[in-house]
């Protein structure tokens, strides 16, 4: 049986999860801004005391690596790599929209998951899931949309997350729906994905892994101030 404590950070919501085998034991979040770099360890201390276990029972940490915002991505990893080397555990990661596809259950057949990740203006982070395999039929990409964005999807799908309602007036494929639920990944819909890596021993490297962001990082230049 696989401990786990599952992190994510790559959205405006901050959140760490423990499963056993998969199983959900506990989670926690925040919302707070600034919160991933101020909370983050203490979510994983109060997750970590709400079921009664120490950091040193576990068995891996999971880690969802992009795409998403760059500041939180990297301090997600770097927590996650931190609390590894510490702990002489294995690392999992998790592909962002991955772990947004996975919070939906029950969807009828033929359905298709659209999770759509805000990357500012009319552009999204987005990829294509089989709703009820969780399976990715598209590689995740950066993507302007456009009225005809996603216009081949011929079966009902549901596109959702932050960056889709922005979407709603302009798309043109009667097709897909939207939908206001789970708007952000949550680290409570990683603990299957999580125990199946671990149990497939699909661990990532320590050293060189990175946070997939897709998109080359586009800071604000400084404005010069005259004294």
């Amino acid at each position: 049986m696989s401990l786990i404590l599952s992190i994510e950070t790559s959205t405006p919501l901050c959140s760490v999860a423990l499963h056993r085998s998969g199983e959900l034991l506990a989670s926690q979040e925040t919302q707070e801004e600034g919160g991933h770099g101020k909370k983050l360890t203490r979510l994983i201390e109060s997750c970590c005391s709400m079921v009664g276990i120490s950091l040193q029972q576990l068995d891996a940490i999971a880690v969802s690596n992009g795409p998403g915002s760059y500041t939180g991505l990297r301090i997600g990893l770097a927590t996650a790599k931190g609390l590894c080397f510490g702990l002489d555990i294995p690392l999992i990661t998790m592909n962002t929209l991955q772990v947004m596809a996975n919070a939906w259950t029950g969807l009828p057949e033929n359905t298709l998951l659209l999770p759509m990740l805000d990357a500012r203006r009319m552009e999204v982070y987005a990829a294509v899931f089989d709703g009820k395999s969780k399976v990715t039929m598209t590689e995740t990409h950066p993507i302007v949309l456009e009225s005809t964005s996603f216009e081949s999807l011929n079966q009902p799908s549901i596109a959702f997350g932050n960056g889709a309602l922005k979407w709603k007036d302009a798309c043109k494929n009667p097709l897909i729906s939207f939908s206001e639920e789970h708007p952000f990944p949550h680290a409570k819909f990683m603990g299957t994905d999580a125990a199946r890596d671990f149990a497939e021993k699909k661990f990532a490297s320590l050293v060189l892994t990175e946070p997939a962001y897709l998109k080359e990082f586009m800071g604000t230049k400084p404005k010069n101030k005259s004294l």
